[in-house]
């Protein structure tokens, strides 16, 4: 079917979100045009900067052109010397998901070949495994409702409820079955503390009705702990993880660090209407301006949108362009010539998107 043009808004934000983003919509362009595929660029203000400079991190303008955009291609923001009056940071990324109700946070690990691990066991190359967040409850949920009891006492909230539940649940089956068509394994495994607060216990409990609408597919559970301890001893015994909010922070990040790093971890935002993807990593002020941003995590995101609306659309040239992407990237690290700074290598942000622009033919 034919497809029109699509409006991606784009916030490129603070520190090195607006380098990686830069790099993203060259590659995207050169995707675009080899693909057939038509994308124009909204690009919107906001971040910490912005806040320090106008006393908004982002307008109501800006939000209701997410709203009506067909995804949201988001940098970084945030600075840490730039906060607001009760000490938390810049962040409207949390605003975003929770107006357009992005409550899958999707947070995929793969294993790159060509880049170090710390992980010895031959094994740790077959890691794929994707973590889900549900974004909209859990601890977060007490963003902005915190409060102190008194002078000597700050109270936060778990807020878990079966709405919220059974969608992320209901979402990690999809997930699951679709990535079983494609030959992975099919595991749901769920991970809380039931064994100590209710909220866990109830999420837990949703989690077990849910898994039995699709007995096709394998299910479990886990503690959080015991999660922390198998992905470092065992990460490609996983396959699909779900998890609450602040627990699945937690554990994407140390997910990260078995396949590199923060700066090869991208990441999906996604509601029922609305996606958003950006990569895992923050604005890096130290490094901001340097040259050394590795873009990789900014590249998977970009092609996890793409992916995702070719998935919306039912368009097979957004998914051919978000395979042609993401094979780019892998092919780039997969002779082990090109080494990130982080790394200990000099590749930085122009060489890394010059390799993978070199892998995607012009024409």
């Amino acid at each position: 079917m034919p497809l029109t043009e699509l409006n991606i808004a784009v916030l490129p934000g603070d520190g090195i979100g607006i380098e990686v983003t830069a790099a993203a919509l060259q590659v995207l362009d050169r995707v675009a045009a080899r693909t057939g595929v038509a994308l124009r660029w909204n690009r919107l203000p906001g971040g910490a900067l912005h806040y320090r400079d106008t006393g908004t991190a982002m307008t109501d303008a800006s939000m209701r052109e997410c709203e009506n955009a067909d995804a949201i291609l988001f940098g970084a923001m945030g600075m840490p010397d730039i906060r607001y009056p009760d000490g938390t940071e810049i962040a409207p990324q949390l605003d975003i998901r929770v107006q357009l109700e992005l409550y899958a946070g999707v947070r995929p690990i793969r294993a790159i070949p060509g880049l170090p691990g710390p992980l010895r066991d031959p094994r740790a190359q077959a890691i794929d495994l994707v973590i889900l967040r549900e974004q909209t409850e859990g601890l977060y949920w007490s963003r902005g409702r915190g409060s102190m009891q008194d002078a000597d006492t700050a109270v936060d909230t778990m807020r878990i409820t079966r709405h919220g539940s059974e969608r992320i649940f209901d979402y990690a089956f999809r997930l699951a079955q679709r990535r079983r068509e494609s030959g992975r394994p099919s595991k749901v495994t769920c991970v809380d503390k039931a064994g100590v607060l209710l909220s866990q216990a109830f999420f837990h409990r949703v989690f077990a009705e849910r898994a039995r609408r699709h007995p096709q597919l394998g299910a479990d559970f886990c503690n959080i702990d015991a999660m922390a301890l198998n992905l470092v001893r065992q990460p490609w015994a996983y396959d699909v993880i779900v998890t609450e909010n602040m627990f699945g922070d937690i554990l994407s990040d140390l997910a990260a660090g078995l396949i590199g790093g923060m700066g090869f971890a991208p990441s999906g935002d996604i509601g029922d209407r609305h996606g958003m993807f950006q990569p895992c990593h923050g604005t890096a002020p130290d490094i901001a301006g340097t040259g050394r941003a590795n873009p990789t995590a900014m590249l998977l995101s970009a092609a996890m949108m793409l992916d995702w609306l070719g998935e919306r659309h039912g368009h097979d040239k957004l998914t051919a362009a978000a395979a042609m992407l993401e094979n780019a990237v892998r092919s780039v690290f997969a002779s082990g010539s090109l080494t990130p700074c982080e790394l200990g290598g000099s590749a930085g942000t122009k060489e890394i998107t010059r390799a993978v622009l070199e892998q995607i033919p012009k024409g």
